[in-house]
Parts: C-alpha cells; sequence; structure tokens
C-alpha cells in the first residue's frame, strides 16, 4: 500500500475540486439563442469555445452596432467546478516535493477539455512538473495515441487515459489497442474512475461528467489488464468532499490482486487509510487530496507520508 500524491490542474491553477461538480461550457447549446439575437444561423461550434460568448458577443454588438466577429470575442472554454482550495504554487512545486519524499507514481490530471486555452495552461503547468520529477509521475487529460509519446517523452513515467478508450457508451477496443502499442503495456494506466447509478459502478468520462454503459467488476478489469500496467479509479461521489471514502466500492475493488490499483476519492482520516489497508489487504495503493494539508485540508502531510512509510 502506498502514497499516491497528485497534481490536479484546472484552468491553468493547482487545485482540489469537488469531483462531480465539474462542467464544461457548450458553444452548441448556445447556438439558437445567438441566432434568435442575430438573425443568423451560424455554426458557433466552430468559432466560439468559451462560456462567456452570448455576454460577450452581445456587448460587442452593441457597442459596434453589428453582428460580432465571434472568433474574435470568444477566446476560451472555460470550464466550471465547485473549487476547495486554490494552489499560489505552481505544479513544480509540489513535484520538488514529491520527490524529495520519494513518492513516485503520483498522478497529475489535466481537468480542462483538450484543445482549449484553458487546457494550454494546464500543459505549461504539467510540463513544469514533469520537468521538476521526471520520471516520478503520471499525466492524464487529453491524451489519445497521437500524443501520448510527447507526454512520456516530457518527463511522464505512464499516461492515464479514459475518454480515448471509452467512447459511445463502450470500450473502443481498437483504441486500447492502438494506444496501448503505442506507449507500451507498461507504460498505460487506464482511469475508470465511477459513479454509482442503482446498485452497481459504472465508468464515467470527460472529467467524469458522462456515464457509459460499462459496468465496473473484475471480469472488466481482467479484460483491460492484458493492455495496461496499472489502474486509477476516482470514486466520483465522494471525491473532493472529505467525507469519508466509498466503501462499497473499495470491498469492490479489493476482489483485484492481479496488478496495481490507486484509489482516489474521500479520505479524511487516518481511520479511512486504516480502512482500506484492511478491506484491500494491503494492494491499494491511495491517493489523497482535499483532505491534505498541502491543499488547505486537516491532514498533516508529514504524518500522511511517515504513516504509509510504516504501513506500506
Amino acid at each position: 500500500m502506498r502514497f499516491r500524491p497528485c497534481i490536479d490542474i484546472h484552468n491553468g491553477k493547482v487545485k482540489q475540486i469537488v469531483g462531480g461538480s465539474l462542467t464544461d461550457e457548450k458553444c452548441e447549446s448556445k447556438a439558437l439563442s445567438h441566432s434568435i439575437i442575430y438573425g443568423s444561423t451560424s455554426d458557433l461550434s466552430a468559432v466560439c469555445n468559451g462560456s462567456k460568448c452570448e455576454k460577450e458577443a452581445l456587448s460587442h454588438s452593441d457597442i459596434n452596432g453589428s453582428t460580432p466577429d465571434l472568433s474574435a470575442v470568444c477566446n476560451g472554454s472555460m470550464s466550471k467546478a465547485k473549487e476547495n482550495f486554490v494552489s499560489e504554487k505552481g505544479g513544480e512545486y509540489y513535484a520538488s516535493l514529491y520527490k524529495e519524499d520519494g513518492l513516485k507514481g503520483g498522478h497529475i490530471i489535466l481537468l480542462n477539455p483538450a484543445g482549449t486555452k484553458e487546457y494550454e495552461l494546464d500543459m505549461e503547468q504539467a510540463e513544469k512538473a514533469l520537468k521538476e520529477y521526471p520520471g516520478g509521475l503520471q499525466i492524464g487529460g487529453g491524451i489519445t495515441d497521437k500524443n501520448a509519446s510527447a507526454f512520456l517523452e516530457a518527463g511522464a513515467s505512464h499516461v492515464i487515459v479514459t475518454s480515448y478508450v471509452f467512447q459511445d457508451g463502450f470500450i473502443q477496443y481498437d483504441n486500447l489497442k492502438r494506444i496501448s502499442a503505442e506507449t507500451g503495456k507498461d507504460k498505460l494506466v487506464l482511469d475508470v474512475s465511477c459513479r454509482k447509478r442503482g446498485e452497481d459502478y459504472f465508468i464515467v468520462t470527460d472529467r467524469w461528467q458522462k456515464f457509459t454503459r460499462e459496468k465496473l467488476s473484475f471480469s472488466l478489469l481482467k479484460d483491460l489488464a492484458d493492455y495496461c500496467d496499472e489502474f486509477l479509479i476516482h470514486g466520483v461521489d465522494v471525491e473532493g468532499k472529505s467525507a469519508g471514502i466509498d466503501r462499497e466500492l473499495i470491498e469492490l475493488l479489493s476482489e483485484w490482486q492481479d496488478s496495481c490499483i490507486t484509489y482516489a476519492g474521500g479520505v479524511s482520516n487516518f481511520e479511512d487509510l486504516e480502512s482500506i489497508r484492511k478491506s484491500g489487504k494491503g494492494n491499494i495503493d491511495v491517493t489523497i487530496g482535499s483532505s491534505l494539508s498541502l491543499f488547505g485540508g486537516p491532514l498533516n502531510y508529514r504524518e500522511v507520508v511517515e504513516w504509509f512509510r510504516q504501513h506500506s
């Protein structure tokens, strides 16, 4: 059982968020209101990626008395989330700390959609962290077979993938085989983060916003394990709430012993860590985010590091 620290980056800042609160504004949903306002049927999705499209476009029109060029007034895709903590320090600070304490296998997660200006800001932070701790951190967010090698070359030990593999509600095995071949099985982590629906847990994608039809189970992990080195699993229903772990999910994960699993979500005290250790028979690694003192939480970082050293 190891401590796997994290560097979550959103809108270019290291922060901790409530997992289930993350949303992205979609310009396509604004296209109709724009066409009503301006009497046109432009394909706004081609030129507008921002969350302030209508407001900015309307003020532009009021000032200039003409239908605006939306590509000139709309610059970003500002995704929204309930924030627990926003750091004044950069990704390299946390990477340096983890390196000094010998904590390998932590993850960097880029929380903005790929292809946006905010994602580029996330990347700037991530690159600094990878440069500070080459080979010590994994990275996920917007990764496909086309860019995975670049992340590895930049210093990531592994790439973490969800949405590229889970599309249209199901596992896309062609994509899974493609990216596994590109990175090598030993460099690929599959993020099978999940939310509960009914009596079962289903894998969620696109920054935990979309349910797939893939139910988390022992058999699913067995099928996927042929293509990856590890699994990362956020209990999204409790992620960022510091209100306790998802014990039912932990029990489900404890059945898996064939490769490494890292669990994240809701750890709020040392009793939670002890519960994971016992239920998981010492085989489930753990990430702590919002509850950690590094991110404004009550759990002292040094005490957490020492606890894991004693229980590894």
